[in-house]
């Protein structure tokens, strides 16, 4: 049996330090550790993308990573998007645009949407549904994942105030 290590890790703002064992995936850090239970484990070989975060600032998938790797490092989840109890424009799209049927791509696909729009604000319909290749849904055909993104780069989502954290992550 290996030996634990300690990491030091930032996940949505919030330091931890945890002595984990070094097969530990980081997805599974973040669900059975943390309770971070919006980043899903899907296909466990890193091909559907329900386990995207942002890993300082990258998408990264976090059944690919151990929790090790993560030490000393930022990581932001679907939870860690909201702001004061405010959805944060993706996640309001994708309610708003019904970008979702069975929600368990949902989260993947935020945060693999809210990458792709902090390296090109303005994709074409084309640069999001490239952009959106490493992720699966297998409920929606694509269509309203692609007008949600759009919206928020055009600037359309409404800010409606009645919506909690909690809408939008699965």
């Amino acid at each position: 049996m290996a030996s634990s290590k300690t990491i030091t890790v930032e996940v949505d703002n919030v330091s931890y330090t945890d002595d984990v064992e070094p097969r530990l995936l980081l997805v599974q850090y973040l669900r059975e550790r943390l309770g971070k239970t919006g980043t899903l484990i899907g296909c466990d070989t890193s091909n559907c993308g329900a386990c995207t975060v942002h890993l300082d600032g990258v998408s990264v998938k976090s059944c690919t990573m151990f929790a090790v790797q993560a030490d000393g490092h930022r990581v932001t989840t679907i939870e860690g998007l909201a702001r004061d109890g405010k959805l944060a424009p993706l996640q309001r799209a994708f309610h708003q645009c019904h970008a979702l049927q069975c929600g368990f791509c949902t989260p993947g696909m935020i945060m693999q949407s809210a990458s792709l729009l902090e390296e090109n604000p303005h994709p074409s319909e084309q640069e999001i549904r490239d952009g959106l290749e490493g992720n699966l849904c297998r409920c929606t055909g694509y269509q309203n994942i692609v007008a949600a993104v759009r919206a928020v780069a055009e600037g359309t989502v409404s800010s409606d105030s009645d919506e909690t954290e909690t809408a939008g992550v699965a």
